[in-house]
C-alpha cells in the first residue's frame, strides 16, 4: 500500500491520481494511525523548509515516521522539498531536518548561472542517472523531469547521489540511503517519466 504523508504541503491528489491510474493501491495519512500498514511511504513537499518541517512536526506523525523509516525499513520517497527534509538541514532555515540521509541544502549560486537565467530553476530538464537505482529502470537515457526549486542537497557522502542534473553547474537531483530515496524534481508533474519513476518506487 502506497501512503502518501499529508502535512499540509504538496500535490497529494496528483500523486493519488497518478497511482489510481497504475492500479496500484494507494491511501492517504494525515495523523499517525493513518500510517499503520503503510509498505510505501511518499513524502511530498513544496515552499520553504522550515515551514515544511514545522508542519510536519505539527501533523503529529513524526515519530511514527520515524519508527517506520529508521526502525521498519519501510521504503520512502522524498519528493521536492521532500527530498530537502531528508537533510541534517538547510540553509534556507534555522530548523533541523529529518536527518535520515546526511547533508545539507543549500541554495544555487546565482553567479554561476548561465545569463538571462534566475532563481528559481523552473521548467524541464535532462535527468543524469549516475548509479544504478531501482528508481530510474527503464529511465537511464533521455529522462526528463519538471523542477520547481531554489535549492539544491549537497550530500555529506558522494555514495548516496543517484541522479545529477544541470542549472549552471550539476547538482544532485536524487539520492538514496537504504530504504530512504529523494528526487528534487516533480514526478507528478513530469508525464510519463513521472509515472515511470513513481511505478518503479511501487515496485520496490
Amino acid at each position: 500500500m502506497i501512503t502518501i504523508i499529508d502535512y499540509g504541503l504538496g500535490n497529494i491528489l496528483a500523486f493519488a491520481n497518478v497511482y489510481r491510474r497504475l492500479n496500484v493501491p494507494v491511501k492517504i495519512a494525515k495523523v499517525a494511525a493513518d500510517l499503520a500498514n503503510a509498505s510505501k511511504l511518499i513524502l511530498p513537499g513544496v515552499g520553504a523548509f522550515d515551514h515544511a518541517i514545522s508542519q510536519l512536526q505539527q501533523s503529529g506523525m513524526r515519530a511514527a515516521l520515524d519508527d517506520l523509516v529508521l526502525t521498519r525499513k519501510v521504503p520512502v520517497l522524498g519528493i521536492c522539498v521532500g527530498m530537502q527534509m531528508l537533510a541534517n538541514g538547510s540553509t534556507e532555515g534555522r530548523l533541523p531536518g529529518l536527518a535520515w540521509i546526511p547533508g545539507t541544502v543549500k541554495e544555487f549560486d546565482v553567479s554561476r548561472l548561465p545569463t538571462h537565467t534566475h532563481l528559481p530553476h523552473m521548467g524541464w530538464n535532462d535527468v543524469r542517472p549516475v548509479k544504478t537505482s531501482p528508481l530510474f529502470i527503464g529511465l537511464e537515457k533521455d529522462a526528463r523531469f519538471y523542477f520547481l526549486h531554489s535549492y539544491y542537497f549537497e550530500c555529506e557522502t558522494k555514495g548516496y547521489v543517484v541522479a545529477e542534473a544541470a542549472y549552471g553547474d550539476d547538482f544532485t537531483c536524487a539520492v538514496n540511503k537504504d530504504n530512504i530515496y529523494g528526487v528534487q524534481f516533480h514526478p507528478e508533474k513530469s508525464h510519463h517519466s513521472g509515472a515511470q519513476l513513481l511505478k518503479n518506487f511501487a515496485d520496490i
